[in-house]
């Protein structure tokens, strides 16, 4: 009976009583995510696109592992010391009542349909040495790039979340679990913007099947300029809300953010053919005159004022529960009732 290796980067099921010793390829070390750049602390190898950092083969050779990797174990908070006397306890000051200030009324939510207003962006020094750089080099890597049409053995599936290899034309009748979103990582939490089964632990988040059939995809579609997704996350200050979008090597000229109190459309075109779109009905109130949009080598950052001094739940407000009318809602149980008599 097979069972599945839990070493990182194999992910491959085997026969415990045929595990030779150089039987698994896998990474020793643990996962890194710096700057947008992917890799293994292992290995030298860095990339920018999660589903190639899910297929970079292992560096190492050893046995299969069938042993599943604890849990991590969240540390237990204890008090240190004996309870001290309610004497000790007591403050050694004398105490004031201070009044905390009338809090200020809340802004009137604007509506989203408010007019959209291109927001002015700061293209870094960096980037721009970046853009200098990619045009050098189109013409070489042009002539260097070999078209080839062949599928090799052992080719992993683009997809996200799978972990199928290409064993030659059957494979491609087998039926692909993956997932069709994008990877997020935030505040600790990993998860899969299509599913969002949120775990800490990347072992168990590499491991999760995939909530999506389809086909495999052995080779990445390169047709022109296309959407796809991106990982962005964002954080707050008492004044700001900063969304960072992990796009490497955005062109100014293409790229583009329209804002106005209350929603948000993000257009980027970066790494030459890649599209990324996003649409964001903002949870707070933002002065679109005071926002901004910085453009970096390795990441695009939208500053954005908040119209008020208060903090944000989220990032995105949630669409409005609509509730049945009231009317609706005796009519149904008036009829229920004359059912059941």
């Amino acid at each position: 009976m097979s069972v599945l290796c839990y070493n990182k980067g194999c992910g491959q099921r085997f026969d415990p009583e045929n595990n030779p010793d150089d039987g698994c390829t896998y990474h020793p070390g643990v996962p890194v995510f710096h700057d947008a750049l992917k890799g293994w602390s292992c290995c030298k190898r860095r990339t920018t696109d999660f589903s190639d950092f899910l297929s970079i083969v292992g560096c190492t050779k050893g046995p299969h592992n069938k042993e599943k990797p604890p849990e991590p174990v969240k540390p237990d908070v204890t008090s240190s010391g004996e309870k001290k006397d309610m004497d000790e306890q007591k403050p050694k000051f004398n105490e004031y009542i201070i009044s905390a200030p009338k809090p200020q009324e809340a802004i009137r939510r604007p509506s989203p349909d408010e007019p959209m207003v291109r927001l002015q962006h700061k293209v870094s020094a960096s980037l721009k040495q970046a853009l200098e750089k990619l045009k050098l080099s189109e013409n070489a890597e042009e002539k260097k790039e070999e078209d080839d049409n062949e599928i090799k053995i052992g080719t992993s599936c683009k997809n996200g979340g799978c972990t199928k290899s290409f064993d030659g034309p059957a494979s491609d009748s087998d039926v692909c679990l993956y997932h069709s979103g994008f990877p997020i990582f935030h505040e600790g939490m990993k998860y899969w913007s299509c599913c969002k089964r949120k775990t800490s632990d990347f072992n168990t988040f590499l491991s999760q099947e995939g909530c999506t059939k389809g086909t495999h995809l052995w080779r990445k579609r390169d047709e022109g300029k296309k959407v796809v997704p991106c990982r962005f996350d964002w954080h707050q200050t008492g004044t700001q809300v900063i969304i960072s979008i992990y796009a490497k090597n955005g062109v100014p000229e293409l790229s583009y953010v329209d804002a106005n109190s209350t929603t948000l459309n993000i257009h980027v075109i970066f790494e030459g053919e890649k599209e990324f779109e996003q649409k964001i009905s903002l949870w707070g109130v933002i002065d679109v005159s005071k926002t901004i949009v910085n453009m970096m080598a390795a990441k695009i950052e939208v500053a954005m004022k908040k119209s008020e001094p208060m903090s944000w739940a989220r990032l995105d407000l949630p669409p409005p529960v609509i509730q049945p009318k009231e009317n609706e809602k005796n009519k149904d149980e008036a009829d229920s009732e004359e059912e059941n008599e």
